[in-house]
C-alpha cells in the first residue's frame, strides 16, 4: 500500500526512492510491527481482561502452572493484526507469495481463534475437536500448496533442496503438494505444542522467522543466490517483508509475554505462527533446513508422538510429561531455565540452518 505510494512521491522527491530497496523496507516492516505491538499491547491485554478471557490451565499439569489461571489469553489476535497490518503496509501486494503467506497465516489464526473461544466458552483445556481442527488446518494447506503448484513458473519452484549438496535438486511434481501440506500443518501444530511456558514459543518462532527472511531475500536475489548456488525464486524476496512483521510482532508481544507473562498467546497466535514459518519454507524451497531450525518444535512434537504411543502400546510413559518442557520441569528445573535454554538450543539450531548456504 505505502509501496505504491512511495513510487509516486519518488518522482517528486528523489528521498522517497529508498523505499523501493527491499532491505530497508524490511528494516521499517520489523520497526512499525514492534511499535505498533508496544502500543496496542497493554490497551489488548486491558480489554482481555475486562472481558475475562483468560488462560484454563490443566488440572494434570505442573502445579506451578495453577498461579496461571485466569492469565489474559488469545493475546496471539496482537501479532496476526500486526503482520498482517504491516504487510499490506510495506509489502508488495502484486506478490502471490506475500497473499499466500497472509491469507495462508490469517486462515490458522481463525482456526485457533475458534479453538480458544470454544475452549474459553466451555471452561476446559479441550477447545476445538481434534478431527475437526486437523480438518480445516488440512483444507487451507492443500489450497495454498496446490495453488502455489498451478502457478510455479520455473522448474526450481517445485524441487527439493537438500543442503549441503549443490547440485542435488529433486523434481517433485505432484508430491509437492503433499510435502507442503505436511510442512505448514506440521509446523502449525508443533509451534502450537511449544507454547506451553512463558515466552517458550514466541522467541524461537522469532529467530526462525528472521532466518527465513534472510533466506527469502536471498533466494529472491539473482547475484545472491547464484553466488550461493542455491535455487532463484523469482519475487520470493518480498517475502522478507512479511518475515519482517513477524519479528517485529513477536519481539513486541514477548515483550508481555515474558516471565512472569501478563498476556498469553493462544491457539489463535501459536497455530497460525506455525503456519507463516511453513509457508515461507515452502516458497523459498528450505524446507528441510526449516526442519534443523526449528528443531526445537520438531523435539516437542516428537516428544507428544512417542508419549502417546508408548502409553497406548505399553502402558507405561517415557517422560514425566508431553510436550517435553513439562517433563523437565516435573524434574525440578525452574520455568525461566527451561524457557532460556531452549532458546539457546534454537539459536544454535538456527546458525547450523544457515551455515547449509554456504556450506554446500
Amino acid at each position: 500500500m505505502l509501496l505504491w505510494l512511495t513510487e509516486y512521491l519518488a518522482q517528486f522527491v528523489s528521498g522517497f526512492s529508498v523505499f523501493q530497496y527491499l532491505t530497508f523496507r524490511t528494516m521499517v516492516s520489523v520497526v512499525t510491527a514492534l511499535a505498533a505491538s508496544l502500543l496496542i499491547g497493554p490497551l489488548v491485554i486491558e480489554r482481555l481482561t475486562h472481558y475475562q478471557i483468560g488462560q484454563t490451565v490443566r488440572d494434570d499439569g505442573p502445579q506451578t502452572h495453577l498461579s496461571k489461571a485466569g492469565t489474559p489469553t488469545m493475546g496471539g489476535a496482537l501479532i496476526l493484526i500486526v503482520m498482517l497490518i504491516t504487510t499490506l503496509l510495506w509489502g508488495d501486494l502484486g506478490n502471490r507469495y506475500v497473499w499466500t503467506a497472509m491469507l495462508v497465516t490469517f486462515a490458522f489464526g481463525v482456526i485457533g481463534w475458534v479453538d480458544d473461544y470454544l475452549k474459553l466458552s466451555q471452561r476446559n483445556s479441550r477447545g476445538l475437536i481434534a478431527r475437526w481442527k486437523y480438518f480445516w488446518q488440512s483444507l487451507v494447506a492443500i489450497v495454498a500448496a496446490g495453488f502455489l503448484y498451478l502457478t510455479a513458473e520455473a522448474p526450481a519452484e517445485t524441487e527439493l533442496i537438500v543442503p549441503f549438496f549443490k547440485e542435488v535438486a529433486i523434481p517433485m511434481g505432484i508430491t509437492y503438494v503433499v510435502l507442503a501440506y505436511f510442512v505448514i500443518v506440521g509446523t502449525s501444530n508443533a509451534v502450537n505444542l511449544t507454547d506451553g511456558l512463558d515466552g517458550l514459543a514466541i522467541m524461537p518462532t522469532v529467530m526462525v522467522g528472521a532466518a527465513l527472511g534472510l533466506i527469502a531475500y536471498l533466494v529472491g536475489n539473482v547475484e545472491f543466490s547464484g553466488y550461493l548456488q542455491i535455487p532463484y525464486i523469482a519475487d520470493a524476496g518480498e517475502l522478507a517483508i512479511f518475515c519482517g512483521s513477524l519479528i517485529g510482532a513477536g519481539l513486541g508481544f514477548l515483550w508481555f509475554n515474558t516471565y512472569p507473562a501478563q498476556v498469553f498467546m493462544g491457539d489463535v497466535g501459536a497455530l497460525a505462527l506455525g503456519a507463516a514459518l511453513g509457508v515461507v519454507a515452502i516458497v523459498v524451497r528450505h524446507e528441510i533446513v526449516l526442519f534443523i531450525m526449528g528443531g526445537l518444535f520438531v523435539l516437542e512434537a516428537v516428544s507428544v508422538i512417542l508419549q502417546v504411543a508408548s502409553f497406548r502400546l505399553t502402558g507405561r510413559r517415557i517422560f514425566r510429561m508431553a510436550p517435553i518442557h513439562h517433563h523437565f520441569e516435573l524434574k525440578g528445573w525452574p520455568e525461566p531455565r527451561v524457557i532460556v535454554r531452549f532458546w539457546i538450543i534454537t539459536l544454535v539450531l538456527v546458525l547450523i540452518g544457515l551455515s547449509t548456504l554456504k556450506l554446500r
